[in-house]
């Protein structure tokens, strides 16, 4: 299956860049949602297959053409898998800041000494016939004392991956497109590429 531009239902600029830089070199060209003013399509889902389906079949639906959309989110095992599906909506506005304080407050505050985390995405690739393709990828790691860097976006700055003593946010964009959740659910989409 060969695409020379894919719609990604996304209005994330963070998420845009990060996909955008990711399926350049096989010569993709990625137009947002945002850029391309479509709607904003409300996740309503419990799953991240759930919500990212529901964006990815609406926008191919509004557009005619094939959609890319994700869902993640942080996973913190001291806050029974907290925030979860719900990372975007975890603090008002959408401030990741006030996030990641929020969130690690609330750690200190459940008296847990587990900092065990994960992040998660599912990637669904919806067509307007109203089927879709789902790619899952994760990355565990641990929730940091405080933040640290200032690369990456969302809660990266509390979030050091296994294997690694830094954050996503003070990693570097080559590394954590290699190793991190959306890392390694895009390399699932595109071996499915490459197979059809």
């Amino acid at each position: 299956m060969k695409f020379s531009e894919l719609i990604f239902a996304s209005r994330n600029q963070g998420k845009i860049a990060e996909i955008t830089e990711m399926l350049a070199p096989l010569g993709i060209k990625v137009k947002s949602a945002l850029e391309m003013n479509l709607p904003e399509v409300e996740e309503t889902g419990t799953t991240f297959e759930e919500n990212a389906a529901l964006k990815a079949l609406e926008i191919a639906k509004i557009t005619g053409v094939p959609c890319l959309a994700d869902d993640s989110g942080l996973c913190v095992k001291a806050l029974d898998n907290r925030p979860g599906v719900y990372s975007a909506r975890y603090a008002p506005n959408r401030n990741f800041d006030l996030a990641m304080d929020k969130l690690l407050a609330e750690i200190r505050e459940s008296g847990s000494n587990d900092r065990s985390a994960y992040f998660a995405c599912v990637l669904v690739l919806g067509f307007p016939s109203g089927e879709y393709k789902a790619f899952e990828g994760r990355v565990d790691g641990v929730i940091t004392m405080q933040k640290q860097g200032n690369g990456g976006f969302g809660f990266d700055p509390v979030f050091a991956p296994l294997g690694y003593d830094k954050t996503f946010a003070e990693l570097g964009s080559d590394v954590k497109n290699k190793i991190s959740h959306r890392g390694r659910a895009l390399q699932k989409f595109l071996a499915y590429l490459q197979e059809n």
